[in-house]
């Protein structure tokens, strides 16, 4: 990124004939925000639904992140192949098919029948967000493509906070009480009646997300989109050799998606294992430990739009910088502070995570013009960080703690400074003088 402040500020946001088109997509980043967020108190749920370790309950982080993975070179093809705005249709409609599996889910009563429906569901978003995010980036001067990308992903914690919301009042306080032995020592009937009432619990607000996903893609598909790539005659010749080749011989780019990788890892391990750390640091409940995850994601919310206002006279990898390293202290205070203090540092993680991934996001594609369809691709399979890595801090969980476990954030957080330190020493890069599209 340029080191002058002013090249932010000069260019408008968004182009006139753009408008429309990204509020539409402004819907999208607020509804995959809800999908993603209803997903993570559901590790706490399965497992006690399912009677089973923090390991095997990850595997629904695992499941949706891995998704992600497969699906998004797809994506890339897709939208290379026609367009962007096909890449988004094609990706809301895969994710609504999979909020609708959670209806047959809840009633065959398995495990693998939910990981099928968030597997489905997560394959439609990881389309939609390798769509979206370029696609939002293209809408204007390429001078103002960080600000606008971190303006659209500001109404992404809108539905981040909306999910959470859903899944504290209407999924966790349907939880029955007994304990695994209590449910260990029921007839087959009794713990039968349990679970389907809990699981009718998980699949009411995911096929209410279906019903919403369905509205989106129909106002998208009914609303003209300027096709800004056809004005610069890109070539839809879908050949990926070449653009790969180029894209990782790019250091600034490489990097980038490996610092995606541990910025993704490092906020599904803090809001995922969210609800354990509150219930072991304060000797609560997982309702109590839910309302600490509201707090957690409004602060996200709430940071989000500060981010980007401070955009506008501060160079984003300088504010990457410090926050990553404030999340990496916040981490280390926690592992050493498992009390009220702890979980208000927990908090406070979140408002150093809202930055971070459209700013990793906007300074790895910067420059890329057409390889930016491939480009993205890749930053979304990054988030297969999401997969892996709360595995390995479910295992520390079960070997050491809950509060133990967060030094494994606090190192991912290491790899996201390191990268915007390495873009503060960089050379200073250009703008092209066409967006990536």
């Amino acid at each position: 990124m340029t080191t002058h402040t002013h090249t932010y500020t000069k260019a408008p946001l968004v182009s006139k004939e753009m408008i429309v088109p990204f509020i539409l997509l402004v819907l999208c980043f607020a509804a995959w925000g809800a999908a993603a967020n209803m997903t993570d108190p559901l590790v706490k749920v399965f497992s006690k639904i399912f009677t089973m370790s923090s390991v095997q309950s990850a595997l629904v982080q695992f499941s949706y992140y891995g998704a992600y993975f497969c699906l998004a070179i797809p994506a890339a093809y897709i939208n290379k192949r026609f367009s962007y705005k096909a890449g988004v249709l094609t990706g809301l409609g895969m994710a609504a098919m999979g909020a609708f599996m959670f209806y047959p889910a809840s009633q065959a009563m398995t495990y693998g029948f939910f990981l099928a429906a968030l597997f489905v569901l997560a394959g439609g978003l990881s389309i939609l967000e390798t769509s979206a995010n370029p696609y939002v980036m293209g809408m204007g001067k390429e001078q103002s493509a960080t600000r606008r990308l971190n303006l659209a992903q500001s109404f992404n914690p809108v539905g981040t906070n909306i999910g959470v919301f859903l899944a504290a009042t209407l999924i966790l306080p349907s939880l029955n009480t007994a304990t695994s032995d209590e449910r260990a020592s029921m007839t087959s009937l009794q713990l039968k009646n349990i679970i389907s009432a809990e699981l009718d619990a998980v699949m009411v607000p995911y096929v209410g997300m279906a019903c919403v996903l369905v509205l989106i893609w129909l106002a998208i598909a009914f609303t003209k989109t300027p096709d800004f790539c056809k004005k610069k005659q890109v070539s839809k010749h879908v050949n990926f050799k070449p653009a790969f080749k180029r894209l990782f011989k790019n250091t600034h780019y490489r990097f980038g998606v490996i610092a995606q990788f541990f910025n993704v890892a490092a906020q599904t391990c803090v809001w995922t294992f969210t609800i354990q750390y509150v219930m072991e640091a304060l000797n609560t409940n997982e309702v109590s430990g839910g309302t600490i995850l509201q707090y957690s994601m409004i602060t996200f919310l709430v940071s989000r739009f500060v981010m980007t206002w401070l955009m506008g006279f501060i160079r984003p990898a300088k504010l990457l910088m410090a926050t990553s390293l404030i999340a990496m202290i916040l981490c280390i205070y926690m592992v050493q502070m498992p009390n009220i203090s702890g979980v208000w540092a927990l908090v406070c993680i979140s408002a150093c995570l809202s930055l971070m991934f459209p700013t990793i996001y906007a300074i790895a594609l910067h420059g890329l013009g057409d390889d930016a369809k491939l480009g993205a691709a890749g930053l979304v399979m990054a988030i297969l960080g999401g997969a892996i890595v709360p595995v390995i801090q479910a295992v520390f969980i079960d070997t050491y703690s809950v509060a133990f476990s967060y030094i494994v954030p606090a190192g991912c957080f290491t790899v996201v400074a390191a990268y915007a330190a390495f873009d503060l020493k960089a050379k200073v890069r250009t703008f092209n003088k066409t967006s990536p599209c």
